[in-house]
Formats: C-alpha cells, structure tokens, sequence
C-alpha cells in the first residue's frame, strides 16, 4: 500500500469574523462558513484581507457557530485563526460603483481557532498544539 504525500499551504494569523452562516447547496452536504478580515501590517494601520471560508473540523464548526450569536449583535469578534486550501475565484459586481466590473474572492478552509476575543475579552481558547497562531499583538 502506497502512502500519500501532500504538501500543506496553511495561513495563520488573526482576523476579525462576519457573515457567518449555513450554507444549503441544491446538491450536497449542508457545511458551515464565515468571512475572516485578516489584520496584517503596521499596527498603528494595519492593513485588512478578506478571506471567504468554508468551515471544517467539529471543532472549528463548534466555535464558529458559538460565535455567530455574537456577530449577530454586532459585537467585535476577533480569532486567532489557521486556514488551509486557499484559491482566488472571480465574480462580477451586481450594484454599486463597481457594478459588472470582474473581483476576486479569496476562499479558504477554516481549520483551526486558536482563541475567540468578543469586544477584547477572551471568550475561547483552544488547547495548545506544536503550531500555534500568533498572539495577538494590537490592543483592543
């Protein structure tokens, strides 16, 4: 029996979590998803990248879907995150300014939260593993 090799590309980093919901395909499994605005940068101006992310793992379901009442309330949700599978898809803009002009979405697989913060309080942390996000070095 061969084994299989694979080489990993995973993002960590920390973001700011929206849009979380459930999505229903016509065809297939319902799956879990949410947008994560990564910080990145200066941290007087930090720059922000917009993943869009398919939930995977009980775990990282789990929390997310904890998570989802708060988003709900508009509160600020920011997680240490590990994200894998990454690839750019385009689409056209609908309405606006930009309106049937061609954009690009990041989409990526959620493997991992690290830490939840609601507001800069730490409401989650995950048991620690050899690959940890980083710590959080902007305050709140």
């Amino acid at each position: 029996m061969s084994e299989s090799h694979y080489f990993d590309l995973h993002i960590s980093g920390l973001g700011y979590v929206n849009r979380i919901r459930e999505v229903r395909p016509r065809k297939g499994q319902p799956f879990w998803a949410c947008d994560i605005v990564a910080i990145h940068g200066d941290r007087e101006a930090p720059e922000k990248t917009r993943f869009d992310c398919r939930v995977s793992g009980q775990e990282a379901e789990r929390v997310i879907k904890a998570a989802k009442a708060y988003v709900d309330h508009e509160k600020k949700v920011l997680i240490a995150f590990k994200l894998g599978d990454l690839y750019p898809e385009t689409f056209v803009y609908k309405k606006g300014e930009k309106s049937g002009e061609t954009g690009i979405s990041l989409k990526a697989r959620l493997l991992r939260v690290a830490w939840v913060k609601v507001d800069g309080e730490t409401v989650y942390t995950a048991e620690r593993t050899t690959q940890e996000p980083p710590e959080e070095t902007t305050s709140e």
